[in-house]
């Protein structure tokens, strides 16, 4: 019976993308991947993807003690190590706090290697994103005004060569790399990036070296040296049931010698969705919370400010129209009706975990977990009282017109004190997230003021909490992230959708089943055929993961 496909993952985040391969089932139900290596140097993060790890080493057998810790009914986390010493040790060794680049990875990385090149003869499969910082849009504008920044001695440009060397040395049948969209156009030393990297991947990993494939490909060309173009590598998550509109850069590295075995006919593309899931398809039935405030918080505090941001935002209506000014007005009294209510929304994690009815049934099983009392990780950030009446306005603006508002359409009593808030610089750095849409990009800069991931409930006058931004992220709902909270919304912000990934592996299964039949017509006894044809159209299977 062909066994699971070991994973090496790299910069492994909180886990996302091992979260999807690891999810993944055959149509018998048997799991198509295990991962055997994570590497990750942030110790939030790293402590995140170890409870991951060693709560799939149960597999649907969950511990009690786990749900009891996510439904509050113990003081903190149990002591893994001392109530389960045998699955913790080897999560521990699955998963490594380090750094790659630097010796102690380095050496780690070799002897493991060594190992599983010996235990299963190029079977395995490559994850990795590396650091993206420096690639981003942002993040070069950011670093465009700083007069000390050199991009040329950036580190960061160059972390995707750990992944080219861990490709060269592992040899694995298949590799994924992810990266932002920013990358097609960022630069290095004069010269483009991308087409470097896409050399190195190609060329500088070995003796068989890979062809490189796209997964949403939109000139039709599928493969990097037949000619595919940079934007083809780009993967609209939003077109494939992830409720936000992140593109990102997918890049399937396939060893020449499977590649060669492949149909003529053959094509990996992933399966578009007919159905756009929404903002509030995802987080519209989640508990209303309150903000807290920055300064002296509590109910009747929260209470008083809400109620002066009313009086704000009403006097400074912007021109509209009659239907315009009724939706504007009915905002602001679901925020009135907040406030004027026997009962404020909560400040802390309430029970309830249901998602909307519009969920597409398969997110929803993906997402839900029958387990849970209330939703891990559904603490609220704190704001000031100031920003309080520019995200209702905000969000009145959005029911009103449709759209979230540009600085430009704030009226002058609720400018921000900025020195750009009048130069288009940055213009919606007030952003609503709109109920009827995808999110945008959930992106780590939630951990900063949240002003650009403003909740579209005007009632709540507040921006996103960790756990509705995971939803968007569409992590399970019984999947904790550690560490504060501005260390758990970085998490969220870097990680790839899981949901995506599990749809990912899914194409690349058939590619292992291919490999696998044709070695089983040199080797019949050692490996055993799992499916007719490499355009079965079959629905990917589900985990059940209200039982993780």
């Amino acid at each position: 019976m062909t066994k699971p496909v070991p994973i090496v993952d790299l910069f492994s985040g909180p886990g996302g993308l091992a979260e999807g391969f690891s999810a993944y089932r055959r149509p018998d139900g048997r799991p198509g991947y295990c991962v055997v290596v994570s590497i990750e140097k942030d110790p939030a993060a790293y402590r995140t993807l170890l409870l991951r790890a060693f709560l799939r080493k149960f597999g649907a057998e969950v511990p009690p003690q786990y749900y009891e810790f996510l439904n509050g009914h113990t003081d903190g986390e149990p002591d893994w190590s001392a109530l389960y010493p045998q699955e913790w040790s080897e999560a521990c060794d699955e998963t490594r706090c380090l750094e790659l680049g630097k010796p102690d990875a380095g050496e780690f990385l070799r002897k493991r290697i060594d190992r599983l090149r010996e235990e299963h003869d190029g079977r395995t499969v490559l994850l990795g994103g590396p650091p993206c910082q420096s690639y981003s849009l942002v993040g070069r504008s950011r670093n465009a005004g700083n007069e000390s920044y050199d991009p040329d001695r950036d580190d960061r440009q160059s972390l995707y060569q750990e992944f080219v060397d861990v490709l060269g040395h592992l040899q694995p049948a298949i590799a994924v790399m992810e990266n932002v969209k920013g990358m097609l156009s960022a630069r290095h030393g004069g010269r483009q990036i991308f087409p470097t990297v896409m050399s190195k991947l190609e060329h500088g990993s070995g003796s068989e070296g890979y062809r490189l494939f796209a997964l949403a490909s939109e000139s039709g060309t599928q493969s990097w040296d037949e000619g595919a173009e940079p934007r083809d590598f780009v993967v609209h998550a939003d077109e494939y049931g992830v409720p936000q509109t992140r593109h990102r850069v997918f890049v399937v590295c396939v060893r020449r010698d499977i590649a060669r075995l492949l149909p003529e006919s053959w094509t990996l593309r992933l399966a578009a969705r007919s159905v756009t899931v929404s903002v509030r398809d995802i987080i519209g039935t989640m508990p209303k919370l309150r903000s807290r405030l920055s300064r002296g918080d509590s109910a009747a505090s929260w209470n008083a400010a809400v109620r002066q941001a009313i009086d704000r935002v009403q006097m400074s209506r912007p021109d509209m129209s009659l239907e315009e000014e009724r939706r504007f007005c009915q905002s602001l009294e679901r925020a009135r009706a907040t406030v004027d209510g026997t009962d404020l929304p909560f400040a802390g994690p309430p029970g309830g975990a249901a998602l909307p009815k519009a969920c597409p049934d398969d997110l929803r099983e993906w997402l839900e977990d029958v387990c849970l009392e209330r939703l891990p990780n559904n603490e609220t950030k704190a704001h000031d009282p100031e920003d309080l009446a520019r995200y209702l306005f905000a969000a009145a603006f959005a029911d009103a017109f449709g759209r979230s508002p540009k600085t430009l359409d704030f009226p002058e009593s609720l400018a921000a004190s900025h020195a750009s808030w009048n130069t288009g610089k940055f213009s919606d750095r007030f952003r609503v997230q709109l109920g009827d849409h995808p999110s945008t990009t959930v992106t780590s800069h939630l951990s900063k003021d949240g002003h650009y991931f403003i909740h579209p409930d005007s009632g709540q006058v507040r921006s996103l909490t960790v756990r509705e931004a995971a939803r968007l992220q569409t992590f399970p709902d019984n999947y904790f992230f550690h560490g504060n909270r501005t260390q758990q919304y970085v998490q969220v912000g870097n990680a790839v959708p899981p949901f995506l990934a599990w749809q990912i592996a899914g194409q690349l299964q058939a590619v292992l089943d291919h490999y696998d039949r044709e070695a089983q017509r040199v080797q019949p006894e050692s490996v055993l055929p799992v499916r007719e044809s490499l355009n079965d159209e079959t629905e990917l299977p589900l985990v059940a993961l209200g039982s993780l």
